[in-house]
């Protein structure tokens, strides 16, 4: 988690915190607001960065509160950050809304004959695989799962890595490996 302005080391205290919080509002929805607060602006970071389009990545963020807040009561605490099930949201919603962006532009192009939609396609399956990628990295061991999301969804250093989570940096860099290859091979599995 980083906070407002400035990045910050997270700490198993602030897991513990996040975990409280989500038990909380699971209890009493009114509590979604600080969950919002606090997600809010790295999950629209996360949309804006794909979609390019800033009233498109308002309406994306938008949707992925409002199906967080539906599925709440669904959410399992993993040990992994809130924004990561966030992001796989997010990465869902976009790859649904290039789905249906692309077969509208589909049938338009039939009608215009233009080729101006085959970038399309390969938008659609970058979209596709970043969210079945989100699905594998939930199914790793808790500490490989930790370690990939704070590397590649936070852009943690290897050394913040390992003093939030109270390991040498070897460690985090086994844990790294560890679970690249885990998900290399999960990925192999689900292509062929």
């Amino acid at each position: 988690m980083k906070a407002r302005g400035a990045s910050r080391i997270v700490t198993d205290a602030d897991y513990s915190a996040e975990r409280a919080l989500i038990e909380a509002t699971q209890r009493d929805r009114g509590r979604f607001a600080d969950l919002y607060e606090a997600n809010f602006e790295r999950v629209y970071a996360y949309v804006v960065r794909r979609v390019r389009d800033r009233d498109e990545a308002q309406d994306l963020t938008a949707e992925v509160f409002h199906l967080a807040l539906k599925s709440l009561p669904r959410f399992e605490w993993r040990g992994v950050p809130f924004a990561a099930w966030l992001f796989r949201i997010a990465s869902n919603e976009i790859a649904d809304r290039s789905k249906s962006i692309g077969k509208r532009r589909a049938h338009e192009r039939i009608y215009q004959e233009t080729d101006a939609g085959v970038e399309d396609a390969s938008s659609i399956d970058e979209a596709e695989r970043r969210a079945r990628l989100f699905k594998l990295v939930e199914r790793l061991p808790r500490d490989q799962a930790r370690v990939i999301t704070m590397r590649f969804a936070e852009d943690r250093s290897i050394r913040e890595i390992a003093t939030a989570l109270g390991r040498s940096e070897g460690s985090v860099k086994q844990l790294q490996f560890r679970g690249l290859q885990n998900l290399r091979a999960r990925l192999g599995d689900t292509n062929g």
